[in-house]
């Protein structure tokens, strides 16, 4: 079974590639083919560009634009710019003129109950004459939130404001590396960010008001290298699984070696696809369980609808993990 609604956008964002805006090489590397695992770009205009160094990123950001224009519709991945404020995003729209039709949206950086009604104020007045959505990308990463104080009053008056704009918020996003810095902390390749408690808390938080909703992604990996195998690419692989199993979806990368193996962990097992379109396609109007197609598992419908729906919006896009089969010591 499949599904075919506009559901499956946000999910099609996948490895989120981060590259400074100041790099004029990137539509060239689109053009050639030269990450095929490159679902979604973002130009930073943001903490990747010194305040001195900005006007001219603008520009760079806006010829990167118009050569993305030029290539192929279905050679392209998804478009942002992240910008820096309301003020901002309004100085870029201006900048980009026809161009902006190129980019899928904007990715909204320190998002927050003091900036959250101007934003969506913006993004809904931008939408009016466009035939295509314009969307955003919310990054939730300020202090407001890091603290444990007003935390929870905080996070339900972002949602709020986004509930009014929901047709255009494509994921929520989350700054690790920002909440680390607020408290002075870092972590090595060998350890995760769930290895960081008060990190873990925060985002646990944010999962807990947002992920019944909205698609949210994880925090960033700063760890890269030439190696498939190398430390760095196991200490990804491990934050992934954990990003997965605590609903997160899809992942900033901030170096192009990192983009196949996030792509690689957006593909469902061959288990959980075979689970989720028996779920989905259940026929049995008596019986809500039943168990997995390996017979290891129980799947009951009114508890794993949702779950199984992810699993066949994450199928179509990437593909289905294939799994080594183990031997079977007895049977069910």
């Amino acid at each position: 079974m499949t599904l075919n609604d506009s559901g499956l956008l946000p999910y099609k964002v996948g490895g989120l590639l981060y590259t400074p805006a100041l790099n004029t090489g990137i539509s060239d590397k689109i053009r050639s083919g030269a990450f095929p695992y490159l679902t979604s770009l973002a130009l930073c205009l943001e903490d990747t560009v010194m305040d001195e160094a900005l006007n001219a990123a603008e520009k760079a950001a806006a010829k990167t634009v118009s050569e993305i224009s030029e290539i192929e519709k279905e050679k392209r991945p998804l478009v942002f710019i992240r910008i820096r404020t309301p003020e901002h995003l309004l100085h870029i729209h201006r900048l980009l003129g026809e161009n902006e039709r190129v980019l899928t949206g904007y990715i909204l950086p320190k998002f927050d109950s003091a900036n959250a009604g101007e934003y969506a104020q913006i993004i809904s007045d931008l939408n009016k004459p466009r035939a295509e959505r314009l969307y955003i990308m919310p990054i939730i990463e300020s202090k407001s939130v890091s603290s444990v104080f007003g935390r929870t009053e905080n996070l339900f008056g972002i949602k709020s404001v986004l509930d009014g704009i929901k047709e255009y918020v494509l994921n929520v996003r989350v700054g690790g590396n920002d909440f680390c810095n607020l408290f002075g902390l870092r972590r090595k390749v060998s350890q995760t960010i769930y290895d960081i408690s008060v990190i873990r808390d925060i985002l646990s938080d944010i999962i807990n008001v947002f992920a019944s909703e909205y698609v949210v992604s994880g925090a960033v990996w700063e760890y890269f290298g030439k190696d498939r195998n190398g430390e760095w690419a196991e200490g990804l692989k491990r934050e992934l699984e954990l990003d997965r199993l605590n609903g997160f979806v899809g992942k900033t990368a901030i170096h192009p070696s990192q983009l196949p193996i996030i792509f690689e962990a957006m593909k469902p097992s061959r288990s959980d696809y075979d689970d989720a379109n028996k779920i989905l396609s259940w026929g049995d109007d008596q019986s809500g369980v039943l168990k997995s197609a390996d017979g290891s598992r129980m799947n009951e419908v009114k508890c794993h609808k949702k779950w199984a729906e992810r699993i066949m919006r994450l199928a179509q896009i990437y593909g289905i993990k294939e799994e080594i089969e183990q031997p079977t010591l007895f049977k069910l």
